[in-house]
């Protein structure tokens, strides 16, 4: 019985009920190539955690070039080229200042770095590392986000 009432609740008021997903662009930086080739990660600005540079879409940009505008915002990121299709998406809850949290999908796009400065608008606000692929997957904690950086071991 529960089963069925988990079926039709997960065919009709459940998706009605449930809020959509806000959307966020991110850029997954790398420079170098091959068996050389590295990923550039940054703290969150609230817990320290290790992410990719990535923000709300910006009026007026292409997702792709917004994902160059917060890797410049985030981690100093200049002189780089975006590819103009995501690699992936990864979901994660996004904690607010009122303590709630809400879904957001984040598009993530390929950034090949070009150069780093270090003064930048959140550099008083950030760490910044270059890792492997590997390394970066164990990094990070969204279970999507790892599968991204455990595609590009492959590639």
């Amino acid at each position: 019985m529960n089963s069925v009432l988990h079926a039709v609740w997960e065919f009709f008021p459940g998706p009605l009920l449930q809020r959509p997903k806000k959307l966020q662009i991110g850029a997954l930086c790398h420079r170098g190539e091959g068996d050389e080739r590295e990923y550039l990660l940054i703290t969150s600005r609230d817990t320290g955690r290790w992410i990719i540079p990535k923000g709300w879409p910006i009026r007026g940009l292409k997702s792709n070039e917004t994902a160059l505008r917060e890797a410049w915002e985030e981690a100093g990121v200049t002189g780089s080229k975006a590819e103009d299709e995501p690699i992936g998406t990864y979901t994660y809850n996004k904690r607010h200042d009122t303590g709630y949290a809400s879904p957001v999908e984040t598009l993530v796009y390929s950034v090949a770095v070009g150069g780093l400065l270090d003064d930048f608008p959140e550099a008083q606000e950030r760490r910044r590392i270059w890792v492997d692929a590997a390394t970066a997957a164990e990094l990070v904690n969204e279970e999507e986000l790892k599968q991204i950086f455990r595609r590009q071991i492959a590639n």
